[in-house]
């Protein structure tokens, strides 16, 4: 099998994050604006590839302000960094449907090597007569490796904001058509 081009399908996909508040609990969001594209192959995983760009604008975490603390300088500083983006460099087979996916992450304008723990939930036809395949991948990152600093100390102790970071998408793509030759 050839590797297969998929368009993520951002309709029914997510990526999301979690993160440390007042150490006791986390806070959750999720991006509503992205976009990605997923080269595949079960049998020869080292020609798969995964490119993903997000508009960090689009952030939600349910909560207004703190939405827009997360898009000023203090944070994402969305008017001087308006995307972010993986680019794999690396897809190894596990046992199972389970790859390790290593590539370049860019956030807040800085662009660190990480390492995605992925699986592939398999593919089927849809109605309209295309096929669709999942993915579910994750990581951890420290934000502040990628310039986002801003805390604030806790009477009780510990920090307001945790340093780590837990990203998952979770992907439904569309395999893309092959070219006719005219």
């Amino acid at each position: 099998m050839a590797a297969s081009t998929w368009n993520i399908d951002p309709s029914h996909s997510a990526v999301s994050f979690s993160v440390r508040h007042m150490v006791v609990s986390k806070a959750r969001g999720r991006f509503t604006k992205w976009s990605g594209q997923i080269r595949f192959d079960p049998d020869d995983p080292a020609v798969s590839s995964v490119e993903v760009t997000i508009d960090p604008a689009s952030l939600d975490t349910a909560d207004a302000q703190r939405d827009a603390h997360l898009r000023s300088a203090d944070f994402f500083d969305v008017e001087k960094f308006p995307t972010a983006s993986f680019r794999s460099t690396k897809v190894e087979g596990l046992p199972g449907d389970r790859y390790r996916v290593s590539g370049n992450l860019t956030i807040h304008g800085v662009t660190k090597a990480v390492v995605l723990d992925a699986t592939y939930e398999g593919s089927g036809k849809d109605p309209w007569g295309g096929e669709r395949a999942g993915f579910v991948a994750s990581t951890s990152i420290d934000r502040k490796d990628f310039g986002l600093e801003w805390n604030q100390a806790l009477e009780t102790g510990g920090l307001l904001v945790g340093e780590k970071v837990e990203l998952t998408l979770e992907v439904e793509a569309v395999k893309q058509a092959a070219q006719k030759v005219a």
